[in-house]
């Protein structure tokens, strides 16, 4: 049986400030303390901010009352690998911060040069996220970050149908960066744990599927096998396929499927719940 505290720690990135959440800068942070000083701590990643939102998160910070340590935040650069450097001395500069990574949208079939330029901004000790444009140079593009020490980002999901991949093309991304060696997070679309359709009518990935998809490629599984997990709703099903997973399997799974991020910490947990697959 796995440690459950293994496969789903730290899973959850706060991404308050983003949609469809869009929560006011001064309602995130202290919601995200209260997530980090409850018992939904070990599952709580850090807190994620545009890079256009700074200077609005350090003034909101400088007019705190209480005695906070630094908050460690994960920087988004949707402009590209130019806005990094200005991004990372904002953050750096700032001792109610703590750079915990930086994310950072690439043009397609430039991820290899895009991850070279956030390696010399971050230095060690510090996640760089490379977002891997969908389309046909995305699986090169995962192959180009093998050994640059940058990471995979893929987006999941979004306002509209068109920007949430099928099963088949996030199977294809998932197969990628497994036997490239790239570890990956998620952003976007992942709100709950099962695959599911909204009432918008978008289909969307559930993280538990993509928890479970990485398992299967990991284990020699193909990427018609991958997709299959993926398009999976059965959520009970998954969810003991999850307990019954080894603690090494499930460290395994982790250090491949690094995180993703979700404008509400409380309901992928509470999904975990009502499926028995953590306690209340």
């Amino acid at each position: 049986m796995s440690d459950l505290r293994t496969l789903y720690r730290g899973l959850f990135d706060d991404a308050a400030l983003f949609p469809p959440g869009n929560a006011p800068m001064g309602e995130a942070i202290p919601a995200h303390r209260a997530h980090r000083d409850s018992r939904r701590a070990p599952y709580v990643g850090p807190f994620l901010v545009a890079d256009a939102r700074l200077a609005e998160l350090r003034t909101v910070l400088s007019r705190d009352d209480g005695d906070h340590g630094p908050l460690a935040v994960v920087v988004t650069v949707p402009g590209g690998a130019d806005g990094v450097p200005v991004a990372v001395e904002a953050v750096r500069s700032d001792p109610a911060l703590r750079l915990a990574g930086v994310e950072v949208a690439s043009p397609p079939g430039q991820a290899g040069r895009t991850a070279a330029t956030v390696a010399d901004a971050l230095g060690p000790g510090v996640d760089g996220y490379v977002e891997v444009a969908r389309g046909a140079d995305a699986a090169a593009d995962v192959a180009a970050l093998a050994g640059t020490g940058a990471h995979a980002k893929f987006r999941t999901g979004g306002l509209t149908p068109e920007a949430h991949p099928d099963e088949v093309e996030l199977a294809a991304l998932l197969g990628a960066a497994v036997t490239s060696g790239v570890p990956f997070k998620c952003t976007a679309g992942l709100h709950h744990a099962v695959r599911h359709t909204t009432v918008e009518g978008f289909e969307q990935h559930g993280f538990l599927n993509v928890l479970l998809a990485t398992h299967t490629l990991l284990t020699g599984g193909d990427e018609a096998a991958t997709a299959k997990v993926l398009a999976e709703r059965d959520g009970p099903a998954l969810a003991a396929r999850a307990g019954g997973l080894t603690p090494d399997e499930a460290a395994r799974v982790r250090s491949h499927f690094r995180s993703f991020g979700t404008c509400s910490i409380t309901e992928p947990l509470e999904d975990l719940v009502v499926l028995g697959a953590l306690h209340a």
